[in-house]
């Protein structure tokens, strides 16, 4: 099989977390591999990773984002 006729299998730079109890529920935000904080919002996302140098310009790139548990919506518990 070739390359470009392989399925892609790439990891997502940004991995988004199940939601964390807290006050205000978070979701915990990995770069590569590492947490690097913690989100209550999209907004903190988006922050989180250019404070990465990552610019995200589509929040459903799964090959960007992979969204754990629940998607850029869900940020209370269930």
């Amino acid at each position: 099989m070739t390359e470009s006729a392989s399925p892609r299998s790439s990891t997502p730079r940004i991995t988004v977390l199940k939601v964390q109890p807290g006050d205000p529920p978070f979701r915990l935000v990995e770069i590569d591999g590492e947490v690097v904080g913690a989100a209550t919002s999209m907004t903190d996302v988006l922050a989180l990773a250019a404070a990465a140098g990552i610019t995200v310009h589509d929040l459903d790139d799964l090959e960007m984002i992979r969204w754990v548990s629940g998607g850029k919506f869900h940020w209370r518990l269930h």
